[in-house]
């Protein structure tokens, strides 16, 4: 085996990915990736280094051409637009189709969708040590963007209202036996598009909500 092969690089990500979206980071050990990729420890640390950067890779692998599709879908949004800023389900769109789009990929997108709620209930690991270099760029455009659109509200509140949009984002890719249980079967998988433009009408309603609410 010859550990410095880019392919031997790519079954350790698989491998780990794979893992990692079943049990869950802290619970994935060096040991079972190696033994899942069908390699020696060293290639595990000719490639990455450590368990932590091996976590980066994983997710950088997959976040990377996504954050790319949004930016320049926002790029596409303000070069149409002019000096009128976007819609705000425009951008809402931008940030939140690609994520789920790549959900159809039957190959990779449920592995991926499954790996990315793993991290967000790792919160000390994803948020505080990968998501601030993986996600700064994204965040600041798209804040931006919002602050352009919104121009009452403040960066605070657009942050805010944009870590929940997340929330709902990865609320929505669950899978379709967890959405039936939660509502009694009353809602029902359904296409991605669907799903995507239920999505953008519900964050972008509470994007546009007031700070505070109405005193009666």
């Amino acid at each position: 085996m010859n550990i410095s092969s880019p392919g031997t690089k790519e079954r350790i990500l698989d491998a780990a990915e794979r893992l990692f979206a079943e049990r869950g980071v802290a619970a994935t050990s060096l040991r079972a990736i190696i033994a899942a990729a069908g390699v020696n420890l060293a290639a595990v640390h000719y490639h990455f280094g450590s368990k932590e950067a091996l976590v980066a890779a994983v997710v950088g692998r997959r976040v990377e051409p996504l954050n790319r599709k949004r930016l320049e879908l926002l790029d596409e949004l303000e070069r149409k637009s002019g000096r009128r800023p976007p819609r705000v389900e425009e951008i809402v769109e931008a940030f939140v189709a690609p994520p789920l789009r790549f959900g159809e990929d039957p190959a990779r997108g449920e592995i991926f969708l499954k790996l990315i709620g793993r991290l967000l209930a790792e919160p000390e690991l994803f948020f505080a040590r990968i998501a601030a270099s993986q996600f700064a760029q994204v965040r600041d455009r798209f804040v931006g963007a919002l602050a352009k659109a919104l121009p009452q509200l403040p960066a605070e509140e657009i942050l805010w209202r944009l870590i929940f949009a997340v929330g709902a984002m990865a609320q929505a890719t669950r899978s379709a036996p967890f959405l039936e249980a939660a509502s009694g079967g009353l809602c029902r998988p359904a296409a991605i598009e669907e799903t995507l433009g239920r999505l953008v009408r519900f964050i972008a309603g509470g994007l546009r909500a007031p700070t505070e609410a109405k005193k009666r």
